[in-house]
């Protein structure tokens, strides 16, 4: 089993996407433009690393000048599936097109008749039902919970059912049993969203709650094979890093590693560096998208990617000369943005290999498929039969 690349790390910035798609205003969208108006919003902005592998050559940053010579291939990608969540971004990577995007209850809550199956269900009442922002709905609803044995649950803009519950009175097994009951109810049609949210959280009162890491996401599995299946099928290493596992269900996983946050996630791709693999390492860095984007904070969401910079800088480092690294987003989150939701947006294409002769740009890709597609070429493995991408391989030089 060999390949032009020993190994491929693809990573996804959660939420990057660098201005709004030609389909923006369908979606309500037009106008969008998570990494510009970050920069416009911030008064320092340094990022050298992205600099140099040309993600200012894809768009004017205020404080951030284009370069003369990337060290890779800069590009932007044009998403083709109906939707704008982190489920059809990351399935249309690995070669799903979603046609139907899923459902969302944003504005009106979860209806009666599935809140009463819930409730009957589970044994527990219902409380919250409304979209709202995490740590707010805690601070809310928590002391209640604690004292009634009650169920908060919210959504949001996304296509999520998510479920709180405090670890040292409602349970952490309590918990998750609710969500794997509301995963079975939320699989019929008229209610399928994308995901179900285990939202535990610790504290006694009003002010004092703060989540913890032990969130469990519950997914709709890809409804078809992947590029992962392709190449996990062929005896290549799959490693996701992150909550890739939970994005597809664990199918075509072969060694899951969960993170704490951004940083951790790229301290353990810093490591997986330096360990002998032989395949793909498939990261998500989340926090772009759950602490600043969600809570529309440009600051907050500039000093991630500097910290995500600093970072890079150490991988790109540890990277073997046999080693691809791929930067991408999956789907935009403008800060600046009006109300919390996802933006539709291209996002980058940024290719780094010390074996690179030379870098440049890129011209715009139809789908994000182009990754998958590309890493199954690399390794002499088919895309599975259904599935949408091209490969660019050859014009990585």
């Amino acid at each position: 089993m060999t390949g032009r690349f020993n190994r491929v790390f693809v990573i996804v910035l959660d939420s990057l996407g660098i201005g709004c798609a030609k389909d923006a205003a369908e979606y309500g969208d037009e106008g969008a433009d998570t990494l510009g108006h970050i920069s416009q919003s911030v008064d320092e902005f340094c990022i050298p690393h992205l600099q140099g592998l040309g993600l200012a050559n894809l768009r004017g940053l205020r404080q951030v000048p284009p370069v003369a010579r990337p060290l890779g291939y800069f590009g932007e990608l044009r998403e083709r599936s109906r939707g704008k969540d982190t489920m059809t971004g990351h399935w249309e990577m690995m070669g799903l097109e979603t046609s139907k995007p899923f459902i969302t209850f944003t504005e009106n809550g979860f209806p009666p008749e599935l809140v009463a199956e819930l409730e009957a269900r589970t044994g527990h009442k219902v409380i919250g039902n409304k979209s709202a922002a995490g740590t707010a709905v805690i601070d809310e609803y928590g002391e209640e919970e604690i004292a009634t044995g009650n169920m908060i649950v919210y959504t949001s803009a996304d296509s999520v059912m998510q479920i709180c519950g405090n670890e040292e009175t409602f349970g952490l097994e309590e918990l998750y049993r609710c969500c794997r009951i509301a995963r079975e109810l939320t699989m019929r049609e008229e209610w399928k969203v994308g995901r179900v949210i285990a939202r535990p959280y610790v504290g006694k009162r009003r002010g004092e709650f703060v989540r913890t890491k032990n969130r469990h996401d519950y997914v709709v599995p890809p409804f078809g094979r992947t590029a992962l299946d392709a190449l996990a099928d062929a005896g290549y290493d799959v490693i996701g890093v992150g909550k890739i596992f939970d994005i597809f269900a664990g199918e075509g996983i072969t060694e899951k590693i969960l993170s704490k946050s951004s940083v951790h996630g790229m301290e353990q791709t810093i490591e997986l560096a330096a360990r002998d693999f032989h395949g793909l390492c498939f990261v998500n860095l989340v926090d772009f998208d759950t602490q600043w984007g969600h809570r529309r904070d440009p600051h907050g969401y500039a000093r991630e990617i500097e910290k995500f910079d600093g970072k890079l800088g150490i991988l790109m480092e540890a990277l073997r000369e046999d080693d691809l690294l791929v930067l991408t987003a999956d789907h935009g989150n403008d800060p600046t943005y009006r109300g919390t939701d996802h933006t539709r947006e291209n996002v980058p294409f940024l290719a780094y290999s010390k074996g690179f002769e030379l870098g440049g740009a890129l011209p715009v890709q139809d789908g994000f498929a182009v990754i998958g597609a590309t890493v199954c070429d690399n390794f002499g493995v088919g895309m599975p039969e259904g599935t949408i991408g091209t490969s660019i391989l050859n014009l990585l030089k």
